[in-house]
């Protein structure tokens, strides 16, 4: 197993590179569509249902300037699969080059507690989690919109702003009373 390392490779100029990682291909290609729409600067989108990625074309890939795992809370098999693929990162990712986006967040049927260990997740890591609707076209945008900000920056393509310091900005907190049981 390779670890997937954030600074082996040069950047391309006024372009930026995103690995979207979801194990259920469902909103992962409505994303990637909507992100190569972009015309300020080129995005190109890699797709993975896990990590590692594979060895045999390791040398022509580009350097990935953001890890989105997206993690849809109605499967259990989708959190887990984020948790493994974690471990194939180089921990230079988590400087800002990591991200996690959850969706169907709203649906009645998610425990409390994978939403909970999410958080715990994303706090741990330091990471942003951004949550997004993945049934309009109107959410998909908002989610586009979200990855592209968080996506010029790790790339580098926001003077005066480095991935390190909007990780501060956007990363997730726990609140001290997150162990406690809820009530609902």
């Amino acid at each position: 197993m390779s670890l997937l390392k954030p600074f082996s490779k040069l950047p391309a100029l006024n372009s930026a590179n995103i690995l979207l990682v979801e194990s259920k291909e469902q909103f992962q290609q409505s994303l990637a569509d909507a992100l190569v729409q972009e015309t300020a600067f080129t995005v190109n989108v890699r797709l993975a249902k896990s990590l590692p990625l594979p060895m045999e074309n390791e040398e022509s890939r580009p350097r990935i300037d953001l890890v989105a795992f997206i993690i849809d809370l109605t499967s259990e098999l989708s959190f887990q699969s984020a948790e493994a693929s974690l471990k194939c990162l180089d921990p230079g990712y988590f400087l800002g080059k990591v991200c996690f986006m959850v969706t169907n967040a709203r649906n009645a049927a998610v425990p409390v507690e994978r939403l909970d260990a999410i958080r715990r997740l994303a706090a741990s890591l330091h990471c942003p989690l951004l949550f997004a609707e993945d049934q309009t076209p109107d959410g998909v945008g908002n989610a586009t919109e979200r990855l592209l900000t968080i996506l010029k920056v790790s790339a580098g393509l926001v003077p005066m702003a480095t991935a390190l310091y909007l990780s501060n900005l956007t990363r997730s907190t726990v609140p001290p009373d997150i162990d406690q049981p809820s009530f609902d």
